[in-house]
Protein backbone atom coordinates (compact mmCIF):
# COMPACT_ATOMS: atom_id res chain seq x y z
CA UNK A 1 0.00 0.00 0.00
CA UNK A 2 1.26 3.37 -1.24
CA UNK A 3 1.19 6.30 1.74
CA UNK A 4 1.71 10.19 0.57
CA UNK A 5 2.61 12.90 2.63
CA UNK A 6 2.68 16.55 1.24
CA UNK A 7 4.12 19.76 2.86
CA UNK A 8 3.07 22.85 0.41
CA UNK A 9 4.55 26.08 -0.01
CA UNK A 10 7.84 24.89 1.53
CA UNK A 11 10.43 28.22 1.25
CA UNK A 12 12.91 26.34 -0.39
CA UNK A 13 13.21 26.09 -3.89
CA UNK A 14 12.51 23.07 -5.90
CA UNK A 15 15.84 22.66 -7.36
CA UNK A 16 17.82 22.46 -3.89
CA UNK A 17 14.72 20.48 -2.64
CA UNK A 18 15.44 17.91 -5.36
CA UNK A 19 18.80 17.94 -4.84
CA UNK A 20 18.00 16.11 -1.08
CA UNK A 21 15.20 13.91 -2.70
CA UNK A 22 17.28 12.12 -5.02
CA UNK A 23 19.48 11.34 -2.04
CA UNK A 24 16.90 9.04 -0.52
CA UNK A 25 14.92 7.45 -3.52
CA UNK A 26 14.52 4.05 -3.05
CA UNK A 27 15.87 3.59 0.69
CA UNK A 28 14.46 2.58 3.60
CA UNK A 29 12.35 5.18 5.79
CA UNK A 30 14.87 4.64 8.32
CA UNK A 31 18.19 5.26 6.22
CA UNK A 32 16.34 7.98 4.34
CA UNK A 33 16.04 9.49 7.64
CA UNK A 34 19.39 9.19 8.70
CA UNK A 35 20.54 10.59 5.56
CA UNK A 36 18.38 13.51 5.75
CA UNK A 37 19.31 14.37 9.12
CA UNK A 38 23.05 14.38 8.75
CA UNK A 39 22.42 16.51 5.39
CA UNK A 40 23.92 20.45 6.02
CA UNK A 41 21.21 22.06 4.24
CA UNK A 42 17.66 23.52 4.65
CA UNK A 43 16.24 21.58 2.09
CA UNK A 44 17.17 18.25 3.63
CA UNK A 45 15.72 19.00 6.87
CA UNK A 46 12.28 20.11 5.30
CA UNK A 47 12.29 16.62 3.40
CA UNK A 48 13.37 15.08 6.71
CA UNK A 49 9.87 16.33 7.99
CA UNK A 50 7.79 15.54 5.40
CA UNK A 51 9.14 11.66 4.81
CA UNK A 52 8.40 11.36 8.90
CA UNK A 53 5.01 12.82 8.49
CA UNK A 54 4.61 10.00 5.74
CA UNK A 55 5.89 6.99 7.53
CA UNK A 56 3.51 8.64 10.50
CA UNK A 57 0.89 8.19 8.34
CA UNK A 58 1.47 5.18 7.07
CA UNK A 59 1.89 3.11 10.48
CA UNK A 60 -0.81 5.15 12.33
CA UNK A 61 -3.74 5.10 9.73
CA UNK A 62 -3.11 1.92 7.91
CA UNK A 63 -1.23 -0.21 10.38
CA UNK A 64 1.68 -0.74 8.28
CA UNK A 65 5.38 -2.39 9.52
CA UNK A 66 7.38 0.71 10.41
CA UNK A 67 10.27 -1.56 9.56
CA UNK A 68 9.49 -2.13 6.29
CA UNK A 69 8.73 1.06 5.04
CA UNK A 70 10.52 2.11 2.28
CA UNK A 71 10.21 5.60 -0.08
CA UNK A 72 8.87 4.68 -3.17
CA UNK A 73 8.18 7.97 -4.90
CA UNK A 74 9.52 11.29 -4.07
CA UNK A 75 9.37 14.60 -6.14
CA UNK A 76 9.05 18.64 -5.90
CA UNK A 77 7.16 20.86 -7.83
CA UNK A 78 7.10 24.22 -8.26
CA UNK A 79 4.97 26.49 -5.49
CA UNK A 80 4.33 29.67 -5.74
CA UNK A 81 6.60 32.69 -6.73
CA UNK A 82 6.76 35.34 -4.39
CA UNK A 83 7.56 38.57 -6.26
CA UNK A 84 10.13 41.25 -4.70
CA UNK A 85 11.58 44.01 -5.93
CA UNK A 86 15.53 45.84 -5.02
CA UNK A 87 16.90 49.18 -5.92
CA UNK A 88 19.31 49.44 -8.12
CA UNK A 89 21.86 52.04 -10.03
CA UNK A 90 20.43 55.15 -11.84
CA UNK A 91 16.45 54.69 -10.28
CA UNK A 92 15.88 51.63 -11.55
CA UNK A 93 14.49 48.45 -9.76
CA UNK A 94 15.09 44.09 -10.12
CA UNK A 95 13.18 42.04 -9.57
CA UNK A 96 13.67 39.30 -6.90
CA UNK A 97 11.73 35.77 -7.00
CA UNK A 98 11.51 33.86 -3.92
CA UNK A 99 11.05 30.48 -5.44
CA UNK A 100 8.79 27.79 -3.00
CA UNK A 101 8.10 24.45 -3.61
CA UNK A 102 5.36 21.61 -2.60
CA UNK A 103 7.65 18.66 -1.54
CA UNK A 104 5.83 15.02 -1.86
CA UNK A 105 6.72 11.72 -0.35
CA UNK A 106 5.14 8.23 -0.86
CA UNK A 107 6.11 5.57 1.43
CA UNK A 108 5.19 2.00 0.53
CA UNK A 109 5.81 -2.06 2.09
CA UNK A 110 5.94 -3.51 -0.99
CA UNK A 111 8.71 -4.11 -3.15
Amino acid sequence: MDVRSTAKTVRVTPRKARLALDMIRGKSVEEALAILQFTPNNAAHEVYKVVKSAAANATHNYQLNADALYVKQCYADEGIVMKRFMPRAKGNAAQIQKRTSHITVVVSDER
